[in-house]
């Protein structure tokens, strides 16, 4: 099944469906949706070319248990010349909680475009994003040249040799890569060498060898990990527990009892999640305190390099033309982006991003603020041994501890990506009126009028790095005031749901209540793996 999304300037959408069809007959369907040349192809002459107004094209693979609550995305390596799709492009990425990159294994190590493609989005993709792990897959690992008179044993040593050579040759390049490693961690970065023909036929390597079992048991743990069963479950029982516990009785003599815990315990924790917020803080504050000095210090070689340095003729008057008349962003179809903006405040960039990194771990088993939220907690079932007629409302308040720190985990890592994209936003939105100014330039002296433009603007300008400190911590202590108020507000209210509510009419369900409990515990467990 395909769906295209044909957006023009009056926003028709143009839906395509196709079934049951193979990959041939799929591609040459949606091929006049996809590229731009229309000799791609025999027989596509005079077919309409949508490809300029696609945003994209979604294809839905039936009855796949990997892909459930897996997408995949083919983005082009380098982002799309045209500024909008190449918006959507870095939004898609950024939203990624891994990356693939792909690349033939005779070429993986040494490839640049690969490594410059990983370099370039690394920020976007790291601090400034979701991802969790980087995956270098080589394909085609089992092509070998004059290997007609070998033995089958020997093509699978040189398939397994070639194999282990280009991973340890990618590791080795990575470790290279100064700044692609200021984002991830040798943790975070695996390399695959597979063979789809190998996998399909078993000529020389078994299936497991191919390493394409492998990208499968990864999918599906993702598709685990999103589970609808469980949440439906965890919903259902959550729900059902506090209803049984509202017409439960004996409870009743010591509810106020329980409540006192509950609530000494919830203040002791708000203080903890308050304090190492208190810290984080600071340490934000410290590190962005460096980083403008740094950059006071530093703008002007930077505007050097940039600007000058050698760079004369009409090659470089259009290059400059291009970044400003893009707003200090421009992608040339070869060679690196260059971002001025980012030029300007990566000494800012540079200081906070140990510390963010610490801060806002990708990592969703660890947690933003040092787990902080992760393990905030009522201790409900510590309550449960010693308040046991309030099992349910206490069972009820342990869920609802789960779904809150889930919902805050899951705006917390929506946030600080803008938290940490504010900083170049900043100096993107002060450097502006430089950019018009020095647009406006035509005739004789225009590349000198337009380098001392830029220039005199940003010395004008340079309290430009305090505002982008202060607009970074504004919204990370607007982030933090959100988190620990919405936590707060949250479980007061869950508390008084639990055992302060007026007594209503409500349905006995205590048979539906323990079956939703066995099928709870089987797919999430209890903490004293109690059935």
């Amino acid at each position: 099944m395909v769906f295209v999304k044909h957006f023009a300037r009056t926003e028709i959408r143009l839906h395509c469906l196709y079934y049951l069809l193979q990959a041939n007959e799929l591609s040459a369907k949606f091929v006049n949706y996809t590229r731009s040349d229309s000799k791609q192809g025999e027989g596509n002459e005079g077919k309409t070319w949508f490809w300029p107004l696609v945003k994209c094209v979604t294809v839905r693979v039936p009855n796949n248990p990997l892909l459930q609550h897996v997408t995949l995305v083919d983005l082009p390596g380098n982002g799309d010349c045209n500024k909008s799709r190449d918006q959507m492009w870095k939004g898609i990425l950024g939203n990624c909680s891994t990356v693939w990159i792909v690349t033939e294994i005779n070429r993986a190590a040494s490839e640049k475009e690969a490594w410059e493609i990983l370099e370039s989005v690394s920020s976007l993709i790291g601090n400034g994003g979701k991802c969790q792990q980087i995956h270098f897959i080589c394909t085609k690992s089992d092509l070998l040249d004059d290997s007609d008179d070998l033995s089958s044993a020997d093509v699978h040593d040189l398939i397994t040799e070639r194999n282990v050579q280009a991973t340890d040759a990618i590791k080795k390049e990575f470790n290279k890569q100064s700044k692609i490693r200021k984002h991830f961690t040798d943790d975070s970065f695996k390399v695959f060498t597979v063979s789809s023909k190998e996998f399909l036929k078993e000529n020389y390597l078994s299936p497991e060898e191919t390493e394409i079992p492998k990208l499968q048991r990864f999918l599906q743990d993702l598709n685990d990990c999103h589970s609808e069963t469980v949440n439906y479950v965890t919903r259902a029982h959550r729900i059902l527990s506090l209803i049984q516990g509202a017409i439960s009785r004996g409870v009743d003599s010591k509810k106020g009892e329980v409540c006192e815990e509950l609530e000494r315990n919830m203040s002791l924790q708000l203080d903890n999640v308050r304090k190492e917020m208190e810290d984080t803080y600071t340490a934000f504050k410290k590190c962005l305190d460096d980083g403008v000095e740094k950059s006071k210090c530093s703008y002007g070689e930077k505007l050097k390099n940039f600007l000058y340095d050698g760079k004369n003729g009409g090659a470089f008057y259009n290059l400059l033309k291009c970044v400003v008349e893009n707003g200090g962003v421009y992608k040339p179809k070869k060679g690196k982006p260059i971002n001025l903006n980012m030029k300007l405040a990566s000494c800012l960039i540079d200081s906070i991003g140990a510390e963010f990194r610490k801060t806002f771990l990708n990592e969703v088993k660890c947690g933003a603020f040092s787990g902080v939220i992760n393990t905030f907690t009522l201790n409900a079932d510590s309550l449960i041994e010693e308040y046991q007629n309030a099992e349910l409302q206490l069972r009820f308040l342990k869920t609802e501890e789960e779904k809150i720190e889930a919902k805050l985990n899951r705006i917390i890592q929506k946030q600080m990506k803008k938290v940490y994209s504010s900083l170049t936003e900043t100096v993107e939105n002060i450097m502006e009126e430089g950019y018009k100014k020095a647009l406006a330039f035509t005739g004789e002296d225009t590349l000198y009028n337009m380098r001392e433009t830029i220039k005199n603007h940003v010395h004008s300008k340079k309290d430009m790095f305090e505002q982008a400190k202060n607009t970074m911590l504004e919204k990370l202590h607007d982030l933090m005031v959100y988190v620990l108020e919405t936590l707060e507000k949250t479980m007061k209210e869950s508390i008084g749901l639990s055992f302060k509510a007026e007594e209503c009419l409500l349905p006995d369900v205590s048979t539906e209540l323990k079956m939703v409990k066995k099928h709870y515990d089987l797919l999430v467990g209890t903490p004293d793996d109690e059935i």
